[in-house]
């Protein structure tokens, strides 16, 4: 049985791994500015994917405390740069909060 993930849908939750925490970083500044808050700790810890024009990034971040921040951010595709975009975030959140799509 092959299942396929719908295109536009959200895929499975996923723990961060590097490349993940890399997006975070350097999207970062921004996720503080759009929180109004700056955070010692940003620390990726799972996400969900959504393919669409380029992937959908749907991270939970740990932001120090019990304190957690879920963030958006689009990467565009390659032949078009590749670039990474902060589309939206969720502040607070807890560790128990899931990841939905927002």
């Amino acid at each position: 049985l092959i299942v396929m993930s719908m295109c536009g849908g959200l895929g499975e939750v996923k723990e961060a791994d590097a490349s993940v925490q890399q997006i975070c970083d350097q999207i970062k500044a921004h996720v503080e500015q759009k929180a109004g808050a700056n955070f010692g700790v940003f620390t990726a810890k799972s996400y969900k994917t959504q393919i669409v024009a380029g992937t959908n990034y749907f991270i939970k971040v740990h932001v120090g405390g019990d304190d957690y921040v879920h963030i958006r951010i689009w990467q565009k595709l390659p032949c078009y740069g590749g670039e990474l975009e902060l589309t939206n975030i969720q502040h607070p959140k807890t560790h128990s909060d899931s990841i939905e799509y927002f």
